[in-house]
């Protein structure tokens, strides 16, 4: 009897040892696996977990505004004095001595071209106290049935030439579009380059040289009674009656009380 109690505790003893023994090689095993499985490499069959997506680039903030501006800063009676398609060898140096005669300050909107082939001249606009203004790379008066890169391309190359030539004595705080072909694209796009859109009241027509008389008399039949920009050329061919026009014209604005100022800006 002994002998057969002694034998059945044996055998419990033994049971229990080698349930041990697998309850730990099972758990061995799994730890063995969890290893592999953390250093090995990632497949084609296994894809890292995925990256949040980038947010979207916020666009660009119109420095100024787009709408497009006409009127004198501050206001009033004053008149804006603008000078279209140089600079010119010739012309522009006689349209400057006409303003410093008359002490008065004016917005030169230039030729991309024009600008980077006579940097001098655009440092001596400025040097005379003068803005400066992108009037476009090739003055094409279609602009605005022409693709949105084209109007980048022409507003901001000859931006970029502008402030070349001036050598970094001035912002380009204007654009004008050719012919007025302004669009909601290149508004916009200037406005986002730190360039206030430009216009005019009063065109004189001196580009078709009329003859001076009728330049002052336009003047004198289109300028409204409050503000307004008129538009004269000191490039594109022989400005003879430009400069003497603009000569007759700051005298009788100074007559009639008619102070000068730069375009608004903001």
């Amino acid at each position: 009897m002994r002998k057969f109690r002694y034998r059945a505790q044996l055998a419990v003893l033994a049971s229990a040892a080698c349930l041990s023994l697998a309850v730990w090689g099972a758990a061995e095993l799994t730890a063995t696996e969890r290893g592999r499985e953390a250093a090995a490499p990632i497949t084609g069959h296994r894809k890292p977990p995925a990256r949040a997506a980038a947010p979207p680039a916020a666009p660009p903030v119109a420095r100024v505004p787009q709408d497009i501006a006409h009127d004198p800063e501050g206001g009033g009676t004053a008149i804006t004095i603008t000078i279209d398609d140089g600079p010119d060898p010739t012309w522009t140096p006689r349209v400057l001595d006409v303003l410093r005669e008359h002490h008065v300050k004016a917005v030169f909107c230039m030729i991309g071209p024009q600008a980077a082939a006579h940097p001098d001249l655009v440092r001596k606009v400025v040097a005379e106290g003068h803005r400066l203004c992108d009037h476009t790379m090739s003055h094409d008066v279609r602009m605005d049935k022409k693709p949105v890169a084209y109007q980048q391309k022409e507003i901001l190359d000859a931006q970029r030439l502008i402030a070349q030539a001036a050598g970094g004595t001035a912002e380009v705080e204007y654009y004008r579009a050719p012919g007025g072909a302004f669009t909601p694209d290149s508004r916009r796009i200037a406005a986002e380059h730190g360039m206030r859109p430009l216009g005019w009241n009063v065109d004189t027509k001196d580009f078709e040289r009329p003859g001076a008389d009728a330049i002052l008399r336009t003047v004198q039949r289109e300028l409204p009674a409050s503000g307004g920009t008129i538009l004269f050329h000191d490039g594109g061919g022989d400005r003879t009656q430009t400069v003497t026009a603009l000569d007759r014209v700051l005298a009788w604005l100074k007559d009639q009380g008619r102070t000068t100022a730069f375009p608004v800006l903001r």
